[in-house]
């Protein structure tokens, strides 16, 4: 093996590098993983355009954590695990003593640890995995024959798993999903999962809206051309939505949930709004009167990640729909840009290839 490997490292805003970094040494608890896919997602456009919280002036650092790889060496201390092991690494491991860990909910450690977030991620031919994260089971078993690329796109699918948790969704229910990216699809899967009478998906682009009727919604409407509430009150003969998931980071369309949703309805603020504007207006005698549940969520704990590696291994969802666009890690810039665009659902860097597709 070479000493030294390529990678795209974070300098500043919109200052990605690919360049020769060394391969990272490897400690006794630790697993070196050869990256096999790396998703691009929101969080690594943040990460690019320097409005996340842990890459600050003067961090140096390579992101990515939605990856895919085989294992490439061991820690004279790890069990359980071979090299060439086919990989999926669950990204958030938290300190392993406090409430939220114990509890299982490692995403909301206050001193969690993530690959690409608070130590040096996926976009690079070899990501370390350091002893916590082996200690704690977030490397989760792959078989070699499910597209690497779709599987990489377990963690954005175990994100959306969690976010459903709490909104009971049963088989006579109606969902309505307001955005339709990849994470809008992933809900339209998972409540398919779980049985829903009917999904529907609201999206103003019309390039997604068309991707949304493909993943088989029962109805993608455009707000901008068409009136949603009008629209929701006909699917659900005057009653609302039993489902809202705002999947987009959008304020109006928070405010909007409340008053598109039946009573008893449950929605789910699942897309984050921008740190600068987080406050929205909130008819709150709706929630009362009608007895809405409103809730959050945020990333995914590692039971989730092996939830959602178990759908994927189960054949339930095929995950590698959803990848419009593949590049080699010397243009991951350039896919970062077409990550951006909204023309595609998810991109993935393949560090171990040379030419796109």
């Amino acid at each position: 093996m070479s000493q030294t490997m390529l990678a795209a490292v974070y300098y500043g805003p919109e200052d990605l590098r690919v360049e020769e970094r060394p391969i990272p040494a490897v400690g006794p608890g630790d697993v070196l993983i050869r990256v096999v896919s790396t998703g691009i997602c929101g969080t690594d456009l943040r990460i690019y355009h320097g409005g996340h919280r842990m890459y600050a002036p003067g961090v140096v650092r390579i992101p990515g954590h939605e990856v895919v790889g085989d294992v490439a060496a061991l820690g004279a201390d790890v069990e359980g695990l071979k090299e060439g092991q086919r990989v999926f690494v669950a990204p958030n491991f938290g300190c392993g003593h406090c409430r939220q860990c114990i509890t299982g909910n490692n995403n909301r450690c206050a001193h969690y640890g993530a690959p690409g977030i608070t130590l040096d991620g996926s976009f690079a031919e070899y990501m370390l995995v350091p002893a916590p994260a082996i200690r704690q089971g977030n490397l989760i078993p792959i078989d070699p024959a499910v597209d690497p690329a779709g599987a990489a796109l377990i963690e954005p699918f175990a994100c959306v798993l969690r976010g459903q948790q709490a909104l009971n969704i049963a088989p006579e229910d109606v969902v309505l999903i307001i955005g339709a990216g990849p994470i809008g699809i992933m809900h339209l899967m998972a409540a398919r999962l779980q049985g829903a009478r009917r999904i529907i998906l609201s999206e103003i682009n019309p390039e997604r809206a068309a991707q949304a009727a493909s993943f088989g919604a029962d109805r993608v409407i455009n707000p901008a051309s068409e009136d949603l509430n009008t629209a929701i009150l006909e699917e659900t003969h005057g009653e609302g939505a039993d489902v809202i998931i705002v999947a987009a980071p959008a304020h109006r369309a928070q405010e909007a949930a409340p008053r598109l949703a039946a009573i008893g309805g449950r929605i789910s603020f699942f897309g984050g709004l921008p740190k600068d504007q987080p406050t929205i207006q909130l008819d709150a005698n709706l929630v009362h009167y009608r007895e809405l549940i409103v809730t959050g969520s945020t990333a995914s704990s590692t039971f989730d990640c092996w939830r959602a590696a178990s759908i994927v291994a189960a054949g339930r969802v095929d995950l590698s729909r959803l990848v419009s666009a593949r590049f080699p890690l010397r243009q991951a810039v350039e896919g970062l840009r077409v990550a951006e665009s909204g023309r595609a659902l998810k991109v993935i860097l393949e560090p171990q290839r040379g030419t796109p597709q």
